[in-house]
């Protein structure tokens, strides 16, 4: 009976989640109604239900507990109930991990298998396969076999995906099976032959020409299956991707014949294969490009949004050879399916002239608010791209990011409009201010740390070089004030760049980074006070060794360096001097393509106190797993006062992947002995 919920029923939680409120142990309890004669097929199916809820919710189950539920369930195979005996079977696979024993059910399980009942036998092997580990597969290996060419198509398709899963624990055993695969493959039906094709291949894709005569073979007879013939155009372009092979290839041949397949859903797959092979020509793109141009006048929108999203992709790579599909594109734009819309829009920005720019980007900002974050992303992708093409649409550009940045959206998408922003103020020195401007505007309610950092990063780098320095300083010091510490950090740095570049407002800087001094946080108080004393000196050579000049040593070259010295660890210290300046981009190159032996390597000193901490650590039982010890720090750290009645010091051990700390208690008093000391 089904029963109609009203409005008044939704709103006092009427459709709510039945099993919101289970416990564990109840429901195990409840469980024990499996023992009783006669069996409740609709109680117990209900009980099942619900174990099977909670192990999906991530419930945890002991062992112990779920071994006892498991053998109580085994009596539920006595009824003949349908919906109870395919819920045994679900329960059987989710518990398989869990319970101990679960072998005891294989008789019952090779028994449905073996049986008249055509709807038990697929799942039975599903389940049986997923309890049989591979000491017991070959005492089921004659079942499979016969079940793997069964007339019925799920029992085979059942058997077949099982021996997939099985490959992995028993791939020798499996192998055996490639016959009966084999004769599956020619099955009409569409499932069997996908599966069956699944299997021969994984059995064969470390043989390269094993997989090759297999895709021959499919090219000559063909296949009635869609899903096999999807399945076999990935692979030959994975063989090709692979041997690098040339477009003279059988491989690419066959992918390309499957262009004229009568499934839409082959020829999509072989026109997107093409699209993503790597060093395609324009020339060798036009039989897939064609296609998809058919595919966007289709009255289906999956496939629409199909071609015009592989468009897209195109358009990045090969603008011309989409050029002729642009009057298809157009007709796009006014689809219905906004996601469609969109795509098709910032495919013609990625194809179309500067003059059609204007009155594309009015279209596109008629339904911004309409579409998801993932396809706005792809919009500011293509402005960005429009960005570097004409240089002469940046103001038109440029206004409608600072529209969609202060629209609503997440992280990504946000950050994908920063970046563009950015990448215009860095190459238009004309959009520097105004870009700089709105920047100040957005940081003043932005929720993303990561972005306002970046800004304020920005601010400080191109506002000290701009007309008018001093209108940022209070966007930069409201950020002092209103935001967390990591915002605040930043916000300090920027302020101390202005300092060093602009004397006129020195005086005023030094006053705001005075008041930072008293910060909450410990690294903003420390920037503040580094920067301060720095500024102070008003020197010029310090200003920017200190606050203007990051690390001018390259990135790579000290990668490598400090590498290298954990691999011949020293009692001397790292000297960042022998890492390789970072200068221009030719020398960053150089730097590259060094190998790492060029690096000077420390001297080698004996380590004899390292090999006395190696030997004491080597002793305890939980440490000999850890590896050998990179470094020991060189003096104990005292963590109490020397005055105290017991003085602990503390010594690091690094390892590659773990540190050691040890505590050393020494006890001061001689009338009192210290016992279970713990830290």
């Amino acid at each position: 009976m089904l029963k109609k919920f009203d409005k008044k029923d939704e709103e006092s939680g009427g459709g709510s989640n039945p099993f919101q409120h289970l416990e564990k142990s109840a429901v195990l309890q409840e469980a024990r109604v499996f023992n009783e004669t006669p069996i409740n097929p609709r109680k117990c199916a209900h009980i099942l239900t619900k174990i099977l809820y909670l192990i999906n919710q991530g419930e945890h189950l002991g062992t112990t507990e779920a071994t006892e539920a498991f053998f109580a369930m085994t009596k539920l195979f006595q009824s003949n109930d349908p919906t109870l005996r395919r819920m045994c079977y679900l329960t059987i696979k989710e518990m398989s991990c869990i319970a101990e024993d679960v072998i005891i059910v294989t008789s019952s399980l090779t028994k449905d298998m073996t049986g008249k009942e055509d709807n038990y036998r697929g799942p039975a092997v599903r389940a049986l396969c997923q309890i049989t580990d591979s000491t017991m597969l070959q005492a089921i290996e004659r079942y499979m076999k016969q079940a793997i060419v069964d007339k019925v198509p799920s029992v085979s398709s059942s058997a077949l995906v099982s021996s997939l899963h099985l490959l992995k624990c028993s791939f020798d055993v499996v192998k055996r099976w490639v016959n009966e695969a084999q004769e599956a493959a020619s099955s009409d039906n569409i499932m069997v032959q996908y599966h069956a094709l699944g299997l021969l291949y994984h059995v064969r894709k470390n043989d390269r020409l094993a997989v090759n005569k297999m895709i021959s073979k499919v090219t000559r007879h063909g296949l009635k299956s869609p899903f096999a013939y999807c399945m076999m155009i990935r692979v030959a372009s994975k063989q090709l991707e692979e041997e690098d092979g040339s477009r003279d290839s059988p491989l690419f041949d066959f992918i390309e014949s499957c262009l004229r397949n009568k499934h839409e859903m082959v020829v999509y797959e072989a026109a997107s294969a093409i699209v993503n092979l790597p060093g395609c020509s324009a020339k060798e793109l036009a039989p897939a490009v064609s296609v998809l141009q058919l595919f966007c006048s289709s009255p289906k929108a999956a496939l629409r949004y199909a071609a015009v999203r592989t468009l897209n992709k195109v358009a990045m790579k090969h603008p011309s050879a989409v050029t002729a599909c642009n009057l298809d594109l157009e007709n796009l734009v006014t689809d219905s399916n906004r996601s469609i819309a969109t795509l098709a829009i910032t495919t013609l920005l990625k194809t179309g002239s500067e003059n059609s720019i204007d009155r594309l980007m009015k279209q596109i900002s008629s339904f911004m608010s309409e579409i998801s974050d993932e396809f706005k992303v792809v919009v500011v992708q293509a402005i960005s791209a429009l960005c570097q093409k004409y240089p002469r649409k940046h103001a038109v550009l440029m206004n409608f990011l600072f529209t969609m940045l202060r629209g609503e959206g997440g992280f990504e998408y946000k950050r994908a409009i920063v970046d563009c922003i950015i990448s215009i103020i860095e190459e238009n020195s004309e959009s520097k201010e105004t870009g700089l401007s709105h920047l100040c505007e957005f940081i003043e309610d932005c929720e993303f740390t990561v972005l306002a950092t970046r800004i304020l990063h920005l601010l400080g780098q191109e506002g000290p070089k701009t007309t008018n320095p001093s209108k940022y300083i209070r966007f930069i010091y409201n950020r002092v004030v209103l935001e967390h510490e990591e915002v605040r950090a930043g916000a300090v740095s920027a302020l101390a760049k202005f300092g060093a570049q602009n004397e006129e407002m020195l005086p005023s800087i030094l006053v705001l980074l005075k008041r930072c001094v008293m910060d909450d946080d410990n690294e903003v108080r420390d920037r503040a006070t580094f920067y301060l004393n720095v500024l102070e000196q008003k020197q010029k050579a310090l200003n920017a060794g200190y606050i203007l000049n990051g690390l001018t040593v390259s990135i790579p070259g000290l990668e490598r360096a400090l590498q290298q010295y954990t691999l011949e660890p020293s009692e001397k210290p790292f000297d960042l001097k022998s890492v390789p300046l970072a200068t221009a981009p030719m020398a960053e190159q150089r730097t590259e393509s060094t190998p790492i032996t060029a690096v000077k390597q420390p001297e080698k000193v004996a380590a004899t106190r390292q090999e006395i901490f190696q030997e004491q650590l080597a002793a305890v039982p939980e440490f000999r797993g850890l590896g050998p010890l990179f470094k020991s720090s060189p003096e104990p750290v005292a963590l109490t006062e020397s005055e105290t009645e017991y003085v602990i010091r503390c010594t690091k051990h690094t390892f590659t992947n773990h540190m050691v700390f040890q505590f050393d208690c020494t006890n001061t008093l001689n009338d009192q002995t210290l016992e279970n000391v713990t830290v």
